[in-house]
């Protein structure tokens, strides 16, 4: 028998919608195959496809067998879910290419050895791609109403954008998904659906496909949709996408996207991203109200997810440049160590013949983009918000020598509490 899935997920606050009010006692008296699809749209996942990608996880350490469905058909067409714009449209050999590295990250996370619980991974392009139009369109889009597609949503929000509006491609794509919802029923045996609350118009389709196609019941259940407090995506610092890919987002990179996350979120990420007991995340959510500053329910946060993605050998050496990053112990260490602990710090080279003379900090911070002028340098020191190997300096008229060095070649200049920039001297 499974263990009780849907309530860890409720406490977790990962239930959103459901297709139907009994779902959680059948998926405790019942094995389930469900599954998740994937648009792979870059050679990587990113922090974004995360929560989905652990749900299914949750769900096989219960008992049931997700699948993992790659868009390579779906991708084709691309998804106009609440988007302003058509999606870029990308070659099969592009998305296979995309495809090779999404695997490998999901094989991380999922269990794919053969048992009752085995995670499969398929790729609709290898049924959606075969499909004749003509049958297609007889035997699935007799089924679906222009009027009830309209109303969806997602489609509803483009169509009243008159200039862009949305191409018959993209309308076309929630009968794409409904279908693979079919497909892996009659393959699979698969009832279950997950995915963000954005996806509930697609799979509400497929299970009424289901039902009119085969007379059987299948299900639907989301989670929440993740929009941090400045409104950006989930998937995203700085504009910039962090990645699973540890050649786009370096495992101190990524470790660093999660010890930043802000104390109002910390306790659900959490619940939402890792396998810490409710017993342990309250106590740290109480830590983060009685001692927030010193952010132990980021480190948790930031270790769990970390060693989920790049597992334990890269999280230790990523907590170790955390923590070299921002303490005095800096200075003690050897050159190797530093090379490690600093490969992933923006850095800039500059001839050992600066120093004879002294390089004015001043200059350094506007050199390597800490600061945008002389003046907003000047500001950032006697501001305190300038260090120099973790240690604070606030004189504007301070210069680097040879003797601040670390190792004789290495100089680590930090503005604030989180940017950091590596000056080497050759």
């Amino acid at each position: 028998m499974p263990t009780d899935v849907y309530a860890e997920l409720e406490w977790r606050g990962l239930n959103y919608q459901s297709t139907d009010p009994e779902l959680g006692a059948k998926l405790s008296s019942e094995t389930f195959t469900l599954y998740c699809g994937i648009d792979p749209t870059a050679p990587s996942l990113t922090v974004g496809h995360l929560m989905q990608i652990l749900r299914l996880r949750r769900f096989q350490i219960a008992g049931h067998r997700p699948i993992a469905l790659a868009g390579g058909g779906t991708g084709l067409i691309g998804d106009p879910s609440f988007r302003a714009t058509e999606r870029p449209l990308l070659s099969k050999e592009k998305i296979e290419e995309n495809l090779s590295g999404i695997k490998l990250q999901l094989a991380r996370m999922l269990d794919f050895d053969p048992g009752a619980t085995q995670a499969i991974l398929v790729n609709n392009a290898d049924w959606l791609t075969r499909l004749k139009l003509t049958d297609f369109l007889r035997d699935i889009g007799k089924h679906f109403s222009v009027n009830a597609m309209i109303s969806k949503d997602s489609v509803r929000q483009r169509l009243e954008e008159r200039e862009q509006g949305i191409t018959y491609t993209e309308f076309s794509y929630l009968l794409m998904q409904a279908y693979d919802f079919l497909h892996l029923f009659d393959t699979h045996g698969c009832k279950l659906q997950i995915s963000g609350s954005d996806q509930w118009g697609n799979i509400t389709a497929g299970v009424e496909l289901i039902r009119k196609v085969r007379g059987e019941a299948s299900y639907g259940l989301t989670t929440p949709l993740i929009t941090l407090p400045d409104g950006r995506a989930m998937s995203k610092t700085g504009g910039e996408a962090v990645w699973l890919d540890p050649i786009l987002t370096s495992p101190y990179q990524f470790f660093q996207y999660w010890l930043n996350t802000e104390d109002s979120d910390v306790v659900q990420f959490l619940k939402f991203f890792t396998f810490l007991s409710q017993e342990r995340i309250e106590e740290l959510a109480v830590a983060v109200a009685q001692a927030p500053h010193e952010r132990a329910a980021q480190q948790a946060l930031a270790r769990d997810v970390t060693n989920l993605v790049h597992g334990e050998s890269e999280t230790a050496k990523a907590e170790a440049a955390s923590r070299a990053l921002f303490g005095e112990e800096i200075v003690s260490l050897d050159e190797a160590t530093l090379n490690e602990v600093l490969a992933n710090i923006p850095s800039s080279t500059l001839l050992r013949a600066s120093l004879k003379s002294g390089l004015g900090l001043v200059d350094a911070l506007v050199d390597t983009g800490l600061s945008s002028s002389r003046a907003e340098a000047r500001e950032h020191l006697t501001g305190g918000g300038v260090y120099i190997n973790n240690t604070r300096v606030t004189d504007a008229a301070r210069a680097i020598t040879e003797a601040d060095l670390l190792a004789g070649k290495y100089l680590l200049v930090r503005r604030g509490k989180k940017t950091h920039h590596l000056l080497r001297f050759e």
